[in-house]
């Protein structure tokens, strides 16, 4: 605080027991010393404001933190997005559609669904012959075969050369 030693003490000590008088000198060290106790409270109160500011401010900054926080939590749920991306996953119009290139720039519109053609007699008569025949319907590849090209017995012939000799 302030820098004042033992011996100015004394000087001050003796400067005011001269000129204050010894009859007086208890009444103002008394009073001296109220001040003093004045002036630490208010010195004390405003350390505590100062203390409290400073407070609710970090506060201010942790709640404004925390609410940032708590904004990306709510903004984040693992559910709807992975729910989101099956969806994603699972669409079958985008399968239907050709393949857009790069080259298009004009939005298509989306074609509109349509419903599938009732059953002819026909097709009824197609289903009872398959069922009657109680093959498993598959879809083969039917392969040809090359023609066998002859080979030439020479070959053959110059191993027996060379087995014989």
């Amino acid at each position: 605080m302030f820098d004042i030693g033992w011996s100015e003490l004394v000087l001050i000590g003796v400067v005011a027991l001269i000129a204050i008088g010894p009859k007086e000198l208890p009444g103002v060290l008394r009073m001296v010393g109220q001040w003093m106790g004045k002036a630490r409270k208010m010195a004390a109160e405003f350390q505590g404001q100062f203390q409290e500011a400073m407070r609710e401010a970090e506060m201010a900054d942790l709640k404004k933190s925390f609410d940032e926080v708590k904004e990306a939590a709510t903004g984040f749920n693992p559910l709807t997005s992975l729910q989101k991306d099956v969806s994603d996953a699972l669409r079958v119009d985008a399968l239907d559609k050709p393949a857009e290139t790069s080259s298009t720039t004009a939005i298509e519109t989306p074609a509109t669904p349509t419903s599938p053609e009732a059953p002819t007699p026909e097709t009824f008569v197609e289903a009872e012959a398959h069922a009657a025949v109680n093959e498993p319907l598959a879809i083969t590849r039917e392969v040809e075969q090359a023609p066998v090209v002859a080979q030439d017995t020479a070959p053959s012939e110059a191993i027996k050369d060379a087995k014989a000799s």
